[in-house]
Parts: structure tokens; C-alpha cells; sequence
């Protein structure tokens, strides 16, 4: 292992100390980790709060085999130190990476495949905000989906992290860009950031709304977080040749669906988790996000929103900030 700084035995990291509400979150003393062949250690100076971790904070989704048992999927930082077999990275880059756990700490070791360079004129906190957005929306969105210029993509949840980068990306690449979201405010800011039609789904019928933005078509991808009845209003709002792309359930993993409109409209539902992907899949997403957004970051044509920003010891508080629902764009902690 190759180190350039002082590494100190012990650092200070946001454990899980029983399942439950925010509160259980309580700062640990901790090993600092070393990175084994083909990882490196980040010096984390900022973190992602992402609704993975909430669920995993309560008891339900559990880390996979082998990963840190401390929540965070996503970190920002400068590379403390290097284990074998790495030759892209030197020690004092500033990196942001997706990682599959323990980025609520002060260092977290990650596959070198899951780095990448932290966009010109970023600060740690918004390129704390990138990695697990963009990594999870190429994928779903562009990869998955398969969406192409010209076509109508639907974004449940446009407020969100995952919303506001999803509207920013394909806006960007040339989709028209139907979005919901749950008040006039969360509405108004995706329009901000590229959407072409913002539906308050508590006062509006979005398939209604998506078939009225379409000329009666629908959406050709549906970008979906939400599940439960969320499922079979989405067959109605697909065009013909549809892609339906889950990549959460909050409203529930099971729902009733009228599987002849999906054979009548040739629909593919389709979903994905990211976290226990392979370390090959991740650093194939990881080369393709460089080469086709990172320009686009670079310039700021595409931005992380940011929303608020707690201390790492306070993480408790980005939870309840998460649960409230209030938020617009990315919660990050300010680890130091």
C-alpha cells in the first residue's frame, strides 16, 4: 500500500446502532480501512445522503456481502492512499466515487473502477452529490431505457436527487421531459432545470396530463421510484413500445396490473438496484459518465441541485430531512 500523508489508526464514522428512526444514527470510533489490490483510500471531505441509506438505516436493506456495514453510497475527497495494481491514481487527487457502503466516515476505501476526478470547479460537497445520481440515471435512463433524442421521457419524483439529474440529463440530450412532483414549488424547480411539462400529482391526474403534453401518445421511457398503484397508471401512460425502468418501490413492492396493455402496447418493465452490481459493471458506467457527462459537468451545462448541508456528526438530521420529504435536489454531509 502506497500512502503519501499521516493515515491515523482510528477515525471517527455514522453507525447504525439499532434499525430504526433517524436517532439510531450515532458516531463510532472505527479503524480507518486499507484499501486492498485494486482500491484506494479517500480522505472523505464530503458525503451523500441518498433514500438507499434510510432504508437501510431502518432494516431493510441490508449492505451486500463484503461491503461496509456504515451507510453511504457516495463520497467526495482527496486520495489518502493506494493498494496494489492501481496506476491512474496518485496520492492527493481529488476524487469523487460511488461506493457500496461506509461513506459516513472520515475515510472509505472503494474500488478504483467506482472513481472518478472530481469536475473542474466543484466543490467536495457538490461532487459528494454526483456519483450515486448519475451512475443510477445513465444506467436506468439512458442504458436501460434506452432513451434517444426526440423521444418523451416521464420522471416520477423530479424534485428528488435522481428527479432533478434525470431532467438535467435528458433535456440536455435532447428528450422532451414530462416530471412529477408533489407541490408548486418542487413543480416550478423542475421546470428550472429543463422539464417541459411539471405535474403536481396531488392535484392532477399524470396520465391524464402526460397523454395531453403527448398529443395522446405517452412517454416512451418511465422513470419510476414509486411502484404500487404507480405500476398500472404506468402501463396507461406509456406509448406504444414503452420502457418502464423501476428503480425503487416506496409506495410498495406489490401491485396488480393489467398485463394486456403491456402486451397490446409491446411494453418493457424493466429494474435494476445498483449496490451489488459487480465492480466491472460499475466501472463500465463509471467510463461511459466520463467520457459523455463529465464534459457537460465540467461547464456546468449539467449540475447537481444542492439542497442542505449537515455536519457528519448530524447525519440524524439529513434523515429527517430526507423523511419529511421537503427537499429539493442532493443532502450532503460535511465531513471536514
Amino acid at each position: 500500500m502506497a500512502s503519501g500523508q499521516t493515515i491515523p489508526a482510528k477515525m471517527t464514522a455514522i453507525a447504525i446502532s439499532q434499525p430504526g428512526g433517524p436517532r439510531v444514527l450515532k458516531p463510532e470510533t472505527r479503524d480507518v480501512p486499507a484499501p486492498g489490490p485494486g482500491e484506494i483510500l479517500i480522505r472523505v471531505h464530503a458525503a451523500g445522503v441518498n433514500r438507499p441509506d434510510v432504508q437501510q438505516r431502518k432494516g431493510v436493506y441490508p449492505p451486500p456481502p463484503g461491503a461496509s456495514d456504515l451507510p453511504g453510497l457516495e463520497a467526495a475527497g482527496e486520495v489518502a492512499a493506494l493498494g496494489d495494481e492501481i496506476s491512474r491514481w496518485r496520492i492527493g487527487d481529488r476524487v469523487c466515487a460511488l461506493t457500496p457502503g461506509g461513506g459516513y466516515a472520515e475515510y472509505v476505501k472503494v474500488h478504483a473502477g467506482s472513481v472518478l476526478p472530481i469536475p473542474a470547479g466543484f466543490t467536495y460537497s457538490e461532487a459528494a452529490a454526483v456519483p450515486e445520481n448519475y451512475f443510477t440515471v445513465w444506467h436506468n435512463v439512458f442504458e436501460r431505457g434506452g432513451l434517444k433524442k426526440g423521444e418523451t421521457l416521464l420522471v416520477h419524483g423530479g424534485s428528488s436527487g435522481i428527479g432533478t439529474t434525470a431532467i438535467q440529463l435528458a433535456s440536455t440530450f435532447g428528450a422532451y421531459v414530462v416530471t412529477t412532483a408533489g407541490s408548486k414549488e418542487k413543480c416550478d424547480a423542475c421546470l428550472k432545470l429543463g422539464a417541459d411539462r411539471a405535474i403536481n400529482y396531488r392535484e392532477q391526474d399524470f396520465v391524464a396530463e402526460v397523454k395531453d403534453a403527448t398529443g395522446g401518445r405517452g412517454a416512451d421511457v418511465i422513470l419510476d421510484m414509486v411502484g404500487g398503484d404507480y405500476v398500472a397508471r404506468n402501463y396507461d401512460a406509456a406509448a406504444i413500445e414503452g420502457r418502464i425502468v423501476q428503480i425503487a418501490v416506496q409506495a410498495g413492492a406489490v401491485a396488480s396490473a393489467d398485463f394486456a396493455k403491456l402486451m397490446v402496447k409491446r411494453l418493457v418493465h424493466t429494474g435494476s438496484t445498483l449496490r451489488p452490481r459487480t465492480v466491472e459493471f460499475k466501472a463500465a458506467i463509471a467510463a461511459a459518465l466520463e467520457a459523455q457527462v463529465w464534459p457537460l459537468l465540467g461547464t456546468r451545462k449539467v449540475a447537481p441541485v444542492m439542497d442542505m448541508i449537515f455536519p457528519l456528526t448530524e447525519a440524524w438530521r439529513a434523515h429527517e430531512r430526507m423523511e419529511e420529504g421537503e427537499h429539493i435536489g442532493k443532502i450532503v454531509l460535511d465531513v471536514g
